[in-house]
């Protein structure tokens, strides 16, 4: 898969310009840190799903009150909704950073500034 494919139309664009043979390190450190904001964001997204879902199931199994267990049964969705939308969105930034900074390119960063 090329880069100009998993870009267009997307708002990643902006990476499209960017020509990888002129990174410096100041460039490879703002990659890693966006990779770790990456992660640190799907560890959210699945946080948030765990509780979704996990609340969801608590309110069908323990409470005997209809408008409870139907909140739970639109909970439990919603955590499986959630946790798709996180990984979606994850794997896409994970794949145009990959495609920025290639293995053989962090080997040897400038260290011009």
């Amino acid at each position: 898969m090329e880069f100009s494919d998993i870009v267009k139309d997307s708002h990643y664009a902006t990476y499209a310009e960017v020509d990888k043979t002129d990174l410096i390190l100041r460039d490879f450190l703002a990659i890693d840190r966006t990779v770790l904001a990456n992660q640190n964001t799907f560890l959210a997204y699945l946080r948030t799903a765990l509780t979704l879902f996990v609340a969801g199931l608590t309110f069908v199994r323990f409470f005997d009150h209809s408008i409870i267990v139907i909140i739970g049964w639109i909970f439990v969705p919603l955590g499986i909704i959630t946790f798709a939308v996180g990984l979606l969105r994850y794997n896409r930034l994970r794949k145009v950073l990959k495609t920025i900074m290639k293995p053989s390119q962090r080997s040897g960063p400038s260290t011009d500034q």
